[in-house]
């Protein structure tokens, strides 16, 4: 998928799915919300109040209030591509968030997936 596609993508039709990766490998909601928080520096009302606008990707990443430093840790494949190595910053995040999802997934200690 282009990438102006995916920047315009809303945010609160892509974290649905977030949520449903996590949760057929028995995670929760919760733990999505907290490695999203973790990433964007949102707070869980902030998030909460963001699903319900049309916020695409590109908005709910530039309306931030703080990315996390140790987001830099996240390394790894994402569908085939090395988190690390994407040179677009604003499609780095979006990638970021998906490991961290993926790590919850994949049943990862919260710890780790935090950098902790």
């Amino acid at each position: 998928m282009a990438p102006e596609k995916v920047y315009a993508m809303p945010f609160a039709k892509v974290y649905p799915l977030l949520v449903q990766k996590a949760e057929r490998k028995g995670r929760t909601r919760e733990e999505v919300d907290t490695v999203t928080c973790w990433l964007t520096g949102y707070q869980p009302a902030d998030l909460e109040r963001l699903l319900s606008t049309d916020a695409d990707y590109r908005a709910f990443f530039a309306g931030a209030p703080r990315r996390n430093p140790n987001a830099e840790k996240i390394k790894g494949s994402i569908c085939g591509v090395r988190v690390e190595e994407i040179a677009d910053p604003l499609m780095r995040q979006i990638r970021q968030l998906d490991k961290l999802v993926d790590e919850l997934a994949k049943r990862k200690p919260m710890e780790k997936i935090l950098r902790t």
